[in-house]
């Protein structure tokens, strides 16, 4: 009997956690992960054939991100940072929040970011680019989830209640060269200032 209450407790807090889904993705205080204690990950094209080459520095809690893309022939190249939201890749439940918020400083690069859910199996997360001056200069920028949209794949609503990681991705068509930083990533409400 006691051994079922602590299971079902468990369940409860677990089940719990995803409504309660803390704003605060990544403020970049750790050199290693983000704000829920779970690990970056760091992906490139060079996975998919690719030799896009990227550096990642955490210092002063901002990361910086720089390097080259060089694309697989004939698909785009891409170097991508991983920010999960749960240790396990499950599902959670972002639907009381609006979008994305970033505090971002691009100095070169085509920049986007991904809402990735567990409902999409072929990789085309729901994804808008990230535009803003490159001036060297950090800006906010809110990304709505309904303005995030499928590249290659029918469009479908984003689910925000199965969403497991944010993506920041550098991505070309070419050979180039990316480098931008990130104080923050976080979710927003619109009644947030």
């Amino acid at each position: 009997m006691k051994h079922l209450s602590l299971v079902a407790m468990f369940t409860f807090s677990c089940a719990s956690f995803g409504a309660n889904l803390n704003p605060l993705i990544d403020d970049f205080s750790d050199a290693t992960n983000n704000n829920l204690g779970i690990p970056r990950h760091f992906l490139n094209d060079t996975v998919a054939g690719g030799a896009t080459t990227t550096a990642q520095e955490v210092s002063k809690g901002v990361i910086a991100a720089k390097g080259e893309i060089t694309p697989p022939r004939g698909q785009p190249g891409w170097a991508s940072m991983i920010l999960p939201l749960d240790a396990h890749s499950l599902p959670q439940d972002a639907s009381a929040f609006e979008g994305i918020r970033l505090l971002i400083s691009i100095n070169t690069g085509n920049i986007s970011i991904s809402a990735n859910s567990t409902e999409v199996t072929n990789f085309d997360y729901h994804a808008a680019p990230v535009t803003v001056t490159a001036d060297g200069k950090f800006h906010e920028v809110k990304i709505p989830f309904a303005a995030m949209k499928r590249v290659w794949s029918e469009q479908t609503p984003l689910n925000t209640k199965t969403i497991n990681s944010i993506s920041i991705a550098a991505y070309g068509m070419e050979k180039s060269t990316f480098d931008f930083a990130l104080d923050e990533v976080s979710f927003y409400t619109s009644n947030a200032r």
